[in-house]
Formats: structure tokens, sequence, C-alpha cells
């Protein structure tokens, strides 16, 4: 929790300056590149969404729930019953007020919670952004988690950051002052806690260079509003978030880094055989 609340509990008005109009704090998909990103975010959310499979109706487990715009936007697209938790005290508020502006608090429900606490199965579970934050030693304990919260005849789809080479410290820059606890894990990691869980890997997908264009549109907009940014922080702050999201560019378009998406479910038949559903599916909306 106290390395949630070093980088998540600044102002959600500070995020609000650059990142897009739904606070999305993760990789967008940029179908076209020439998308916005507000397009490009959007468009994420719907792949996730074609991915989970979902119907009116279901119960959902958002783990690491940020701002609350992936819980808003399956509650009110989809119809699901949305349960989000994460650790971070000015997310939790954030995501509250924006159900009630929305009018979505009865589908919704925002929980300061750990995810090793959480109680009941759920019939869908989406994770968009938080493995980076569980760590090694903690893998085994997080898939085992979702195996046991998600339903017999459910579906996650897990959301990550991730190295397609074998594993590297960690920056030791990024780790003091943007990311404290954080880890970018290799599939090479995380292949044998996935593997002990028992899921099926019904589906991973690699996306390269995706998180490259989220990041720039970032840096563009935090430039941008540099400003209004430094009437609140100092320089050193600022000098610092640029440098956080200039290295990221590059580690996005020079390393080995990359988003992993892990589609998981108990039994091998629970989504079609081909990928051909996620692109001729029509949208759903009540």
């Amino acid at each position: 929790r106290k390395n949630v609340a070093h980088h998540y509990d600044l102002s959600a008005d500070f995020y609000a300056l650059f990142l897009d109009d739904d606070m999305q704090y993760s990789c967008a998909y940029f179908t076209d590149p020439d998308m916005t990103l507000e397009q490009a975010q959007a468009a994420k959310k719907a792949h996730i969404a074609a991915k989970l499979r979902l119907e009116p109706g279901m119960r959902v487990l958002d783990i690491g729930c940020g701002w609350g715009g992936m819980a808003l936007t399956l509650a009110r697209d989809y119809g699901c019953e949305v349960t989000g938790v994460t650790l971070s005290e000015n997310q939790l508020k954030t995501a509250i007020k924006r159900a009630d502006a929305a009018g979505l608090s009865a589908r919704t429900q925002f929980r300061l919670e750990d995810y090793r606490h959480t109680e009941g199965t759920f019939d869908r579970i989406v994770s968009v952004g938080m493995l980076e934050h569980v760590g090694v030693p903690n893998f085994g304990t997080y898939f085992e988690r979702v195996a046991e919260l998600l339903d017999p005849d459910g579906i996650a789809l897990i959301h990550t950051i991730g190295r397609s080479a074998p594993p590297i410290a960690h920056s030791s820059w990024i780790n003091k002052y943007i990311f404290p606890g954080g880890y970018v894990p290799s599939l090479s990691e995380l292949a044998p806690a996935i593997e002990q869980s028992g899921l099926w890997q019904s589906d991973i997908e690699i996306w390269r260079l995706h998180y490259a264009k989220t990041i720039r549109h970032w840096r563009d907009r935090f430039n941008a509003n540099i400003e209004e940014i430094s009437a609140t922080y100092d320089a050193r702050f600022v000098r610092m978030y640029q440098y956080y999201l200039t290295v990221c560019i590059l580690a996005f378009e020079h390393q080995m880094q990359a988003v992993y998406h892990f589609q998981l479910a108990h039994k091998r038949d629970r989504v079609p055989l081909t990928r051909d559903y996620l692109y001729s599916a029509p949208s759903c909306s009540t």
C-alpha cells in the first residue's frame, strides 16, 4: 500500500493533465496509427471487453481498478456488475465520485482492498496494469487467486507490461523515484505461475509499440500543460516526470519491452477456437 501511495496518490487533477478523458493509465490500442489518445484508449477497452465475452448481468472483478474507467465502461456499455479493488485512496475516491456522477453506483462497487483478501467468485476477471506491481515472489499467489476467484465457466484477461527477453534488473532510478516495488516481468517468469494455477491459456497476445505511441501522447500533453503543472509541483518534479516518460518511450521503442494479454479460463472451450470473434463481434450495450 505504501508503494502504491507513492505513485498513485498524487492528485487526480495532475494525472488528468496528461491522460485521456477516461483516465486510462495503461497502454492504449492503436488500430489506426492516426487515432487520438481517446480513440485508442476506447479501442483498448473494447478489445479487452471482446476477449471477456461479456453478457449483461455478469459479475466482473477489476483487480487494480485505477480511477474506475474500465469498471465504468463495462457497467455502462455492457450491463455488467463490476467490483473494483485498489490500494490507492486517491483512485478509490475518484472512482466512487465518477460512478456517482455517471449514475452507475448501482452497478459498480469500489473497495480499498488487497486482491488477496477479496472473497467470492466472479464470472469475469480483468486486471490492467496491476501485475507490474506484484513482484516475482508473488506471481504464484496472484494467478492462484485469479483461479480461485474465477467462476468455473469464467474468463479472465490480464493486461501487463512484459519483457520479450530474459529477466533483467529493474531500473534503480524508476524504482526509487517513480514506481517503488515495481517490476516488469519476462514471459519466462510468468509462465510457471500461470501453469501452476491450473488455468488454460486460451490466448496470449503481444502488443508491440502501442505503449510507445501511448506515452508519446502523454508526454506531449504533459509538456503542453507544463505551466499548470509547475504551479503545483517544483522544477525538480517536472524534470523527473519528463525523464520518466522519455525513458519509457525508449524502452518500448528500442528495448525488448511490450505488453502482454493473457486470456485465461478453467475450461479449454470457454472462448471460440479462433480469434475471428475479436474482429467481427458487435458491440454490446444496454
